[in-house]
């Protein structure tokens, strides 16, 4: 999920997958969990664990949305799942909410496995998505910024994984990216993984992997990932990307399921 005006060139090749609604991914026995959110809850997620972004600003995408705290018509717990809904409605100056939630300030980590397991929105004008950025963010992209998922409606079933920095981002046309299809995300729970280490950064959906960025230069223009990240779940509506071919808004509402978040380490 980008933060600054985009305009998207895909890099490397589309993959195509498709599986019958893998459950859950192995992990090994050297991998303890150290956090997760598996929300068997129900009403607003667990403030423990969860902020929110606020506000209706655009994020620097030129967004729809605004985005909306402690309101159960846009994040909930329900039936075992989180729903980030995103609803065709006047707020302030947007016609449109939805949310973003985030753990910054309440849990990030250096190197591990982050796992989610996530059903997709669907239609055009729908921009979910999964994502990491540092928790001592001073300066973006110089910071970094991982996408371990994005779904713009208009290409439905294209999975996009990234990364940002300074050397490497939209702006300049230089993002490390590549995509996965998967047929039924919106129609299924699939689980979306990223394996992040000192040496290299893969992103897996359910234990196809289908990108990797590797820290080759040894630079901080190149690799700013060794440092403390924060989780953000969010569901946009429009924007550069998301909005590139318009917002259809017989669509809404439309309700992004995260069936649970749980992060690993080594032991």
């Amino acid at each position: 999920m980008k933060i600054s005006n985009s305009i998207y060139f895909l890099i490397g090749g589309i993959l195509i997958f498709s599986a019958a609604g893998c459950t859950s991914n192995k992990i090994s026995s050297g991998k303890k969990l150290i956090w997760s959110d598996e929300f068997n809850g129900r009403g607003l997620p667990d403030s423990s664990k969860w902020n929110y972004e606020v506000g209706g600003d655009g994020y620097g995408n030129q967004e729809a949305q605004f985005y909306t705290k402690d309101r159960l018509e846009n994040a909930r717990m329900e039936d075992g799942n989180l729903v980030i809904e995103a609803r065709k409605e006047n707020w302030e100056k947007n016609k449109y909410t939805s949310a973003r939630l985030l753990t910054r300030g309440k849990f990030s980590f250096q190197y591990g496995t982050v796992e989610v397991r996530a059903k997709l929105p669907k239609g055009r004008g729908t921009w979910p998505a999964i994502w990491m950025m540092s928790e001592n963010m001073k300066e973006w992209p110089d910071d970094g910024e991982l996408d371990i998922m994005e779904h713009v409606g208009f290409n439905q079933g294209y999975i996009h994984a990234s990364v940002h920095t300074k050397k490497y981002n939209h702006i300049q046309g230089t993002q490390k990216t590549d995509t996965l299809i998967i047929k039924d995300v919106s129609e299924k729970f699939h689980v979306y993984k990223v394996d992040w280490t000192p040496e290299k950064i893969d992103v897996y959906i359910d234990e196809q992997k289908f990108f990797t960025y590797e820290n080759k230069e040894k630079t901080y223009e190149a690799w700013p990932f060794d440092q403390p990240y924060f989780i953000i779940l969010n569901q946009a509506v429009g924007g550069f990307w998301g909005g590139k071919e318009g917002i259809d808004d017989s669509i809404f509402p439309q309700k992004y399921y995260i069936d649970y978040v749980r992060v690993y380490q080594n032991k």
